[in-house]
Parts: structure tokens; sequence; C-alpha cells
């Protein structure tokens, strides 16, 4: 299960789970240095696995576990990471995606969105979903629109897990769903 954060929440924390990771995803903040620092040192406290998007310069400053490579990031320029024990995941929203994703040395993939969300028209569901990972051989997690109203279904992908925005935003995380 992975957390994506844009700034520090204390409920995250909350939860003795550390089968969890974090994404830090904050890309225009002033403090985001600060805010990672911060949720660094959470990370490190309660063991937990912390990715540090787009930035190879601050995913080395805080130790973190590796970094996560938005789609929108269509360099090559993190191939060499691998050979550093640095995890490298990324997400993706098609077939080309998945495939550039694989070229950049990413060992899992968040394929987004399975459901609706407020920012885009189209989402995969679940056939769509399944049929991009049954022709990649490479980790998937699901991300976009999970909601505790349709969580029960991602039992029917072909993932390892799943990362979330907003249903972890509003509730503590040890009152958040469990897969």
């Amino acid at each position: 299960m992975f957390v994506f954060l844009d700034q520090y929440n204390s409920f995250i924390y909350q939860n003795n789970n550390t089968n969890i990771g974090i994404v830090y995803r904050n890309y225009s903040s002033k403090k985001r240095e600060i805010e990672l620092l911060k949720i660094a040192k959470a990370c490190k406290k309660k063991k937990i696995k912390l990715y540090v998007s787009n930035s190879l310069r601050l995913a080395l400053k805080v130790k973190a576990e590796g970094i996560y490579i938005p789609a929108f990031n269509k360099t090559k320029r993190f191939n060499n990471l691998e050979k550093r024990s640095f995890t490298i995941i990324g997400s993706a929203h098609n077939q080309k995606e998945i495939r550039e994703k694989i070229l950049q040395k990413c060992t899992a993939i968040f394929l987004a969105p399975i459901f609706p969300v407020k920012k885009k028209e189209n989402f995969l569901d679940i056939y769509k979903f399944n049929t991009l990972t049954r022709n990649n051989n490479i980790n998937f997690y699901a991300l976009g629109g999970i909601r505790n109203n349709n969580i029960s279904k991602l039992k029917l992908l072909n993932i390892k897990g799943f990362g979330g925005v907003e249903l972890f935003k509003k509730k503590p995380a040890c009152k958040r769903p469990v897969f």
C-alpha cells in the first residue's frame, strides 16, 4: 500500500503497519525540502519506505528508499540508479507510458486512474486495467479514484498493491481501509 503525500500528515504515522510506502510528490512548494525532511524523519522512525518524486538530489539527501518518476517525466536520466540499490517506481496511464517506464528501469508502475477522478475525464476500469497489466511483465499498483465504496473491486485486479491520495487525506491512518 502506498500513500501519496504533498505535505506532512501526522495521521499517516499513527498506524503501526510497516508494509506501506510513502511517495512524496510536491513540485511547487517553496518549503518542499523542509516538508520532505520532516516526512523522512517520521518514515525512518516508523520504518516506512520513502520515495521522492522527480528529484534524485532530494532523494539522496534524505536517504530515501528510491525515486518515483511521474508519467510526464520522459527522460532516461534515471537509468543508472538500479546499480546503486535505489528503487525506481513510476506511473503511467496507457501502454505507451508503460513502455517508457520499463525503459526507465522502473521496478513497479502505478497505473492510473483505475476509477473516476475529478481531474480526468477517462479512467481505465477493471477490464482495461487488467488487459494492460497482463501484457507486461512488471509489478503494477492501482492508483486513482480508490475510495471506500470501490476498494473491494481491487481484488479483481492483477496488482501487487495500490496507492491513494484522497483515500488517506480524510481519515486517520489507523481507520483507513485494509486491502
